[in-house]
């Protein structure tokens, strides 16, 4: 078979030679195994070409999207960070409402309920964006599981509470009034004198007839004018607890009147021992001069 031949003539015009061509059979199969393998290659390398441009647009497809979750990732943490901040304002007010009506503390280790502690090794061969949701989950599992306990917490808070409802109606316990705090409570200097004399109340700055507000529920027990607190009322609340307001400019109740937590019993002034418009306010309890901020829950 190797020894076959195709033999092809070769005919001219009519004043031409003709020709004779022997082509070996062997080699006619090599040419079209020849160019089969051409195309096959060509083929391959076509397909791999474009399969290695599909994988490559792939890669940065994927690239971007690991860039947008990490950077989704790192906004979530932002926000769980504020949530957490909230978080902390929350425990601190519970931890105040305790104190003040002398419920059991809550020890910082129970709080934490053994979360924390080193990062895992395999943190350190993970890729940023897996590393981002690793820790992200980690920090919203912590969160939730604090917050539970929180609930918990306020739930006991809030059902010993309701056994002490009308204690709680004669307990000072937010602002008297809107301004700013010009002198808090404790050792100051004196604005006439200068020397360190003990302050026993707080001074909120703010104009000339600001309202003042009963504190918490009680009975106007007097009504007054002193050199130092000028025109002032004093409520008597029960539980111990008295309140005081000085430097009014007009007092909006009488002596022996109830009133609730809110109610306007005065206006804001500058009367007595003051260098310009604003409130003296203390709270007394049993006798003993208090820090009113301990008492105050609620934000100006």
């Amino acid at each position: 078979m190797l020894k076959k031949k195709f033999t092809f003539m070769m005919i001219p015009g009519s004043s031409g030679i003709s020709r004779q061509i022997n082509i070996p059979l062997v080699a006619i199969y090599l040419s079209v195994a020849a160019v089969l393998t051409l195309l096959l290659a060509s083929f391959f390398l076509s397909a791999q070409f474009f399969t290695d441009r599909v994988t490559e647009n792939q890669l940065e497809q994927l690239r971007q999207e690991n860039v947008a979750l990490q950077n989704k990732f790192e906004k979530m943490r932002w926000n769980l960070a504020e949530v957490e901040n909230r978080y902390s304002t929350l425990v601190k007010k519970e931890a105040s409402i305790r104190a003040i009506f002398e419920l059991p503390e809550i020890n910082e280790e129970e709080r934490q309920l053994g979360i924390g502690g080193p990062e895992p090794p395999m943190l350190a061969v993970m890729t940023p964006g897996r590393k981002s949701a690793y820790l992200t989950e980690l920090e919203v599992d912590g969160l939730l599981t604090l917050s539970q306990f929180e609930l918990e917490k306020f739930g006991e808070v809030e059902e010993a509470l309701l056994k002490i409802e009308d204690r709680l109606r004669h307990t000072p316990s937010i602002w008297p009034a809107k301004g700013w705090l010009s002198r808090g409570f404790g050792m100051k200097h004196d604005p006439f004198t200068g020397y360190l004399q003990m302050h026993r109340g707080l001074d909120l700055a703010n104009r000339t007839g600001t309202p003042i507000i009963a504190t918490a529920d009680g009975k106007i027990s007097k009504i007054g004018r002193t050199t130092g607190l000028g025109k002032l009322i004093v409520i008597q609340h029960g539980y111990g607890f008295v309140t005081r307001y000085g430097h009014l400019s007009e007092i909006k109740v009488k002596r022996g009147q109830k009133v609730k937590r809110g109610d306007v019993v005065a206006l804001m002034g500058s009367t007595g021992y003051s260098t310009g418009p604003h409130l003296h306010y203390e709270v007394i309890r049993n006798g003993k001069y208090y820090d009113p901020r301990k008492y105050i829950l609620n934000e100006k």
